[in-house]
């Protein structure tokens, strides 16, 4: 049966399904969703139950979207959403999508603006036909969100055109009568770094991460040109588990060789890999090494780029559906579930999760519907890599500060700008609060801010406990006094020269970003501190730090000058994003189901192997630790 034959069976059961007096003007796939067009929106909207019978019914992700010629201009559009909408709702901002019918609404209490089970809602629905979205106004603008908004809102028609590409791609016939799945490894397999790998059945290749090793020169990109990934036009989907550069970083590079399908992802996910890959490509471009891409090619992932939440089920090929859940490891990371078939197999990639509860998120997830092999990352496989609890890092990283505070020292703490950034403002936020320790800034430099302003935007993903503190004891961590921005080269200059304080600085592996500026002006004195509080690979500037190196070679106005460390170095385990090797083996103890297979990756080829054969030898799980370019046959 083709598209053409399958939507037209679809309308007839819609229109069956539907009261008689609403007429569907139209139906089309739009990526992973059926959206259906009416010229009645209203009534559609009087009745809530509607959607959801038709998605059930249907077993698909339903939208209903007015047809354009029933909408309101927007100016009276706005006028009508604020007389219906209670005042108090606080509402800031409106965003008219003429493509799809939809308007953003953004407001300070979004509750209100739904109103009791979604009755505002539908009663705005009913006045301007336009389908309204929800958000809250951030506290905290983040430009990277803004331009993004900016630029989805300008290529409106060809997105619009690509969804409904991707949407006949899925819901094509299942052609062939074999049942096999397999998975490659393309990187990241005994190593840390460049995470890929490719799901496919007969129907469907999807990739699952892209990764770069910014720190290899000679082993820093996934093997995309084997014979299983060539042609890039033929892969159904790239799903991203989350955002940094060793799992994200090469995304962009797929559409400059053929790629032209879509990337799946949670919306934090989608927001910080855009802050990120430009980030990436403008230090690599100072530093005058080779771009493996240009912000062309992002702004090209990100036109190709839908958003799930996390539980949202959705078909992302023939015989596949995806379903995201929390890892627990930065803002918007997910383990990716992979339904396959009609209840053929299940599998997992956890990318990189946290199975412990953090000052952000909750622990990762650990319970699916099905599962038959579960791929963990094994970062800290080891046996002897055992890391403090959270609260005992938190004690160590305040007794750090307090000591150099109190010698008059300086405190320099190179960190990611997404996760381990976010995790220290709020304990040195809440130490400063408390009068734990001195009233002193703590300034946030590089990326950190704007990626800060990106959680703000996103609370849902955020866990209860900070969510409650900031919406119902009005404290935002975020949003204290005593964190500074910096600038500008001579802000940086003044902080140096200045009175004790706390610096947060990119990058956390010490390989490039303002953080290199503190370490050649305040190494040398004794007085200060570097602290350590996230991974350092092997090869890092950071690694060779904290094994003790005293000289290091710096680029200083573009020579290379040695640098003598004499500042106190100490490492503050405990704040990773990564579970240690307890919470590994927690997690496979408390995982539901117990799957039948799993494979390690994402770690030192040591700590993948001492991973694996501990599953094994504890669970009696047939466990591998795969090299890269094995393909392993699942079923």
């Amino acid at each position: 049966m083709s598209v053409e034959e399958v939507l037209f069976e679809l309308k007839r059961k819609v229109q069956s399904k539907l009261p008689p007096d609403i007429n569907v003007t139209g139906l089309e796939f739009e990526g992973p969703e059926l959206v259906i067009y009416t010229d009645d929106p209203k009534k559609v909207a009087d009745d809530g139950e509607i959607i959801r019978n038709l998605a059930k019914e249907l077993r698909k992700r339903v939208v209903v979207r007015p047809d354009l010629k029933v909408l309101a201009d927007p100016e009276s559009a706005i006028i009508k959403i604020q007389e219906v909408v209670p005042k108090e709702a606080v509402l800031t901002n409106y965003h008219f999508d003429g493509e799809t019918g939809e308007v953003q609404i953004e407001a300070e209490k979004p509750g209100l603006v739904i109103g009791r089970h979604g009755a505002t809602l539908r009663e705005i629905t009913k006045l301007i036909g336009w389908t309204p979205k929800v958000v809250r106004t951030p506290p905290v603008r983040s430009s990277t969100i803004a331009n993004i908004k900016d630029y989805l809102r300008s290529v409106q028609s060809e997105r619009k055109n690509i969804l409904r590409t991707v949407g006949r791609k899925i819901h094509r016939d299942i052609a062939s009568k074999d049942q096999w799945v397999r998975i490659t490894t393309l990187g990241g397999c005994r190593e840390v770094g460049r995470s890929c790998m490719l799901l496919s059945t007969p129907e469907s290749r999807i990739i699952i991460d892209c990764g770069i090793n910014v720190g290899s020169d000679d082993s820093a990109t996934p093997y995309l040109y084997v014979p299983e990934v060539y042609p890039l036009n033929q892969i159904d989907a790239v799903v991203l588990t989350h955002a940094h550069l060793d799992h994200a970083g090469l995304v962009p590079m797929l559409y400059k060789y053929g790629y032209e399908g879509p990337i799946y992802c949670t919306p934090p996910t989608r927001d910080l890999f855009v802050l990120l890959q430009l980030d990436y490509i403008e230090i690599a471009g100072r530093e005058g090494n080779r771009l493996p891409y240009d912000s062309g090619m992002i702004r090209e992932a990100l036109k190709h780029t839908i958003t799930l939440n996390y539980g949202d089920v959705t078909d992302i090929a023939p015989d596949t559906k995806l379903t995201m859940h929390n890892a627990g490891h930065i803002l918007g990371s997910s383990i990716a579930h992979f339904h396959i078939g009609d209840g053929l197999y299940n599998v997992a990639f956890t990318g990189d999760y946290k199975f412990e509860r953090t000052r952000l998120f909750d622990p990762a997830v650990c319970n699916f519907p099905r599962l038959e092999t579960l791929v963990t990352e094994a970062t800290y496989g080891g046996t002897n890599s055992i890391q403090p609890s959270r609260k005992e890092a938190e004690v160590n990283l305040i007794k750090v500060v307090k000591e150099t505070i109190n010698r008059g020292g300086k405190v320099v703490i190179p960190a990611f700008s997404v996760g381990r950034s976010q995790e220290v403002m709020v304990v040195l936020e809440e130490a400063i609060r408390k009068k734990v320790i001195d009233e002193v800034p703590v300034c946030l430099d590089g990326m950190i801010y704007e990626a800060t302003a990106i959680h703000t935007t996103y609370p849902e993903y955020l866990n209860n406990d900070l969510r409650d503190l900031i919406f119902h004891k009005g404290i935002n961590p975020f949003l204290a006094e005593c964190f500074v921005q910096v600038e500008s080269p001579k802000q940086r200059t003044e902080i140096v020269e200045g009175p004790p304080c706390v610096i947060l600085a990119t990058s956390g592996m010490l390989n490039g970003g303002p953080v290199i500026e503190y370490l050649k002006r305040l190494g040398p004195d004794e007085k200060n501190t570097l602290v350590i509080v996230g991974y350092q690979a092997e090869g890092t500037l950071g690694r060779r730090i904290q094994k003790g190196w005293k000289e290091v070679p710096l680029s200083v106005d573009g020579k290379t000058q040695t640098v003598k460390i004499n500042l106190e170095v100490t490492t503050v385990d405990g704040f990773s994003g990564h579970s240690d090797r307890q919470q590994l083996m927690e997690y496979l103890r408390r995982i539901y189901p117990k799957p039948g297979r799993v494979l390690t990756n994402h770690g030192e080829e040591g700590n993948c192997l001492d991973l694996a054969s501990s599953i094994y030898k504890r669970y009696r799980i047939p466990t591998m630790a795969p090299m890269n370019l094995e393909t392993i046959r699942l079923i």
